[in-house]
């Protein structure tokens, strides 16, 4: 049975300040060397033992550096959750929600990810708002649990971005490391319509963009200024990844954070501007993601639906006026 929680009185509520992101990784890659919160003796489990990328020819399904790109049919989830539910594993699902952004797509996000996202696993919601009294009311699924984040705003309200991973990254060092095995952070004005399981998961996961996925790597829109913090020369790169969803253990997405704060600080100094997903691009440029997810998990429904797709994970919302 659910159970309905009222976000306005029943949810914690945390406030943090002034805290230091520290700079460091955790350990080497893959669910078979992965350094759970639980930390239980289970049998080491192989890439090979779950992943077949030989089902789909039709599509990249591994890397250069060897890291694998989920598609519908190259797992086997069967092998995973018999691993993955030895180590209890506990995931995070962060997203942050401001102004219209609450009213208009929080809802059917979190009613859409409780319904899909890591079935038959503890979830914690950690749902970043800047207005507790907006928050609707969910009938969350067993296993579910919610944690409302009061955003500390300071003198970055001017780029939502950045508001965004800086309090994220103050909640890991507060809460979210001690709490979650794996972390993902996804934009809010999505909607999950499959199943989103532990075939995601790993030490650091990131999220191919949809559409420049289908084109070619010389027409990426990477930040070409020299000077940025960002810039990945022409001639350079290898994949063009989506800021909408990124994902790993705690302390690998607190590590994106903090090369991410201190690109903007540099470019800053510069007078420069660059996005989010320039730095999240440059960053999975030099630091190679371990996992990628397909299109199929991050789909905008106005693009025209590619042969290579025919199972969407999730998808955006439409926009409303």
């Amino acid at each position: 049975m659910g159970r309905r929680c009222d976000l306005k009185l029943q949810c914690s509520l945390f406030i943090l300040s002034d805290v230091t992101c520290p700079s460091h990784l955790w350990a080497p890659d893959g669910p078979s060397s992965l350094r759970l919160r639980t930390n239980h003796q289970v049998k080491e489990i192989r890439l090979s033992d779950w992943f077949n990328p030989s089902k789909r020819p039709d599509v990249i399904t591994t890397t250069d550096w060897g890291a694998p790109v989920i598609w519908e049919g190259t797992f086997n989830r069967h092998v995973l959750n018999d691993y993955y539910q030895r180590q209890n594993i506990t995931v995070g699902l962060a997203v942050f929600a401001v102004g219209r952004f609450v009213d208009e797509y929080l809802e059917l996000f979190i009613r859409s990810a409780d319904k899909h996202f890591m079935v038959g696993y503890k979830v914690i919601f950690y749902v970043m708002v800047d207005a507790l009294f907006q928050l609707p009311d969910i009938e969350l699924g067993p296993l579910r649990t919610f944690k409302v984040l009061k955003i500390i705003e300071g003198d970055l309200w001017y780029d939502l971005n950045l508001l965004h991973m800086k309090n994220l990254g103050d909640y890991i060092v507060g809460y979210i490391q001690n709490e979650a095995d794996f972390l993902f952070s996804m934009a809010v004005n999505q909607v999950f319509q499959n199943d989103f399981g532990v075939e995601t998961l790993g030490k650091s996961v990131a999220q191919l963009h949809g559409w420049w996925y289908f084109k070619n790597t010389k027409n990426f829109p990477y930040e070409r200024r020299l000077w940025s913090a960002a810039c990945i020369p022409f001639g350079l790169g290898d994949f063009y990844y989506d800021s909408s969803i990124v994902g790993g253990t705690p302390q690998e997405v607190l590590t994106l954070i903090d090369k991410y704060l201190k690109g903007v600080v540099h470019d800053t100094k510069n007078r420069l501007n660059s996005t989010y997903e320039s730095h999240l691009n440059k960053y999975f440029f030099i630091n190679k993601p371990s996992k990628l997810l397909s299109p199929e998990y991050n789909w905008d429904p106005k693009f025209r639906l590619p042969p290579q797709i025919t199972y969407i994970k999730v998808a955006w919302q439409s926009e409303r006026g």
